[in-house]
């Protein structure tokens, strides 16, 4: 996955030639261009920015204005990311909800985590080569108008992770001395604590997640600990456990949910490295990206399945009673106080989880089209801030069931983007490919990029790919039902993403053949 120093075309002349254009000068001086938008609110932006709050949004970042050489961010910032608390339930569906084994659980996370980690790493190499956001990317594969579809599935993503992290960590809290902090409180004060540095900006967000892995990791060995002490029963599951096809079909389920949990990250991947240099090796970020996932959130889902092996009534009543904010406040009760403290924190963690949801979030509503792009990022991420916090307390009794649908679903979109994306990225954007590479100074000028026909019908035959094969409480498809038991087999992903692969080739090549772009 190298790429040659001139993997992407750039027409210098244009460049040279279009200085006054507004789109060219926001690249270089964003925090001026808005200010000057403004009128009276100007000087107050200039003061805003000026103290350190991100002016950038979707701008493409210049070679000359790559700020950030450390790489490692790609490895640091997904391991906080992920070593968090609202990694821990999609361990727990395992059993839960599909009654699988301990061994069977552990399988399925491992080989649908790879599959995950190396769709997402991949996307994140796209940043340091492009310099865009990752929703602005779609638009050299699926035009203007795919780019704001995409925008707005991952408008709705990252809204869906933000309200089930801020549930999660408002139950924690609650659960530290139940009684005394209602769940609605526990959950505006996650919120609040989120929206500082993605308000803030691109800067903040890097500080915070270089370090946050530290602590969370720790608590994490400290949870593995503490329910070895209570008693793993690897084999307690193992006579609830389906046979056959329904098992089949558990895992098939299960391992959609997985690939979620880490497909649901490709949407954003590129907008935390697109400062990189331009000649910073693809390889080196995407091992680092595919690491930084991988790892994390296969040892955090796996200790959700392990803690699920408790058979201690304490800890089965505790789940019943509180699902698995309560779970783990009865890991942590042998500790007392001390216990409520490391719970204190592992609420907290929820911070550098959703984090990437609330500052990707503004970025995909101005990635909407320029008459989002012209309003100020922050202002994005508030009112992201608002809609999560407000379904979060809306939400907030039936964290188990949203997180279950949610991630399922989520990994039918993600799949198709992927495929999409990469067809472009290594068939017609490679260096002898029928386009050559990426001319970047395109990515906000709707008549040089595709026409976006290929790409929109390869998602639409994603879509239909996912609801032959989906498997959900509310519908399941003819082939899911087909592939399973009772309940079918979710089969969605696999599906949205071999009916885009078939597709999408065949009709780029003709759009590029009848239109040359």
């Amino acid at each position: 996955m190298s790429a040659p120093p001139d993997y992407y075309t750039e027409d210098k002349e244009k460049a040279l030639g279009s200085v006054e254009d507004e789109a060219v000068c926001a690249e270089a001086a964003p925090d001026r261009v808005i200010a000057s938008r403004f009128g009276i609110l100007g000087p107050l932006l200039s003061r805003l920015f000026a103290s350190g709050v991100e002016a950038r949004g979707v701008e493409r970042v210049p070679e000359n204005q790559r700020e950030s050489k450390n790489a490692w961010n790609n490895l640091l910032m997904w391991w906080s990311v992920n070593a968090v608390l609202t990694t821990i339930p999609v361990g727990v569906l395992a059993q839960s909800i599909f009654t699988l084994s301990f061994g069977n659980a552990v399988a399925t996370i491992l080989c649908f985590g790879a599959l995950g980690g190396i769709a997402t790493a991949f996307i994140a190499t796209l940043g340091p080569i492009t310099g865009l956001r990752t929703m602005v990317i779609t638009r050299f594969s699926s035009g203007y108008f795919g780019g704001t579809i995409y925008s707005v599935l991952n408008i709705f993503t990252q809204l869906g992770f933000s309200t089930t992290a801020v549930i999660l960590g408002g139950q924690t809290l609650a659960n530290i001395n139940p009684g005394t902090l209602p769940l609605v409180v526990g959950i505006i004060i996650i919120g609040v604590c989120c929206l500082i540095p993605c308000f803030i900006g691109y800067d903040m967000v890097h500080v915070y997640e270089r370090y946050a892995w530290i602590v969370t990791s720790v608590i994490m060995l400290f949870l593995w600990g503490l329910g070895g002490k209570a008693g793993y029963d690897i084999k307690a599951q193992k006579p609830f456990e389906d046979t056959g096809r329904a098992l089949s079909a558990d895992i098939l389920s299960f391992g959609g949910i997985v690939f979620g949990s880490f497909s649901g990250w490709a949407p954003v991947a590129a907008d935390y490295n697109c400062r990189l240099p331009a000649d910073t090796p693809p390889m080196r970020v995407f091992l680092l990206t595919f690491f930084g996932l991988f790892i994390p959130i296969c040892f955090v889902e796996i200790l959700g399945a392990a803690l699920m092996t408790i058979t201690d009534p304490a800890y089965i009543a505790a789940f019943a009673d509180g699902s698995t904010g309560g779970l783990i406040a009865q890991v942590l009760s042998p500790w007392g106080h001390f216990g409520q403290f490391i719970l204190v924190l592992l609420a907290l963690s929820v911070i550098a989880n959703n984090i990437p949801n609330t500052y990707s979030t503004g970025l995909s509503i101005q990635a909407l089209g320029r008459p989002f792009a012209i309003i100020p990022r922050f202002f994005w991420v508030f009112l992201a801030f608002v809609i999560y916090t407000v379904a979060g307390v809306a939400g907030r009794e039936h964290f188990s069931a949203i997180l279950s649908n949610f991630l399922s679903i989520l990994s039918y979109w993600t799949a198709f983007f992927i495929v999409i994306v990469a067809e472009e990225h290594f068939i017609f954007r490679r260096k002898n490919g029928p386009l050559g590479g990426y001319n970047l100074y395109d990515y906000d000028t709707p008549s040089k990029l595709p026409p976006g026909i290929a790409g929109i019908l390869a998602m639409c035959f994603g879509i239909a790919g996912a609801v032959v094969g989906m498997s959900e409480v509310w519908y399941t498809g003819p082939l899911g039902k087909m592939a399973g038991a009772t309940y079918g087999a979710d089969l969605g992903f696999e599906l949205a993403a071999a009916f885009s692969a078939v597709t999408y080739p065949l009709l780029r090549a003709l759009e590029i053949k009848l239109t040359g772009r």
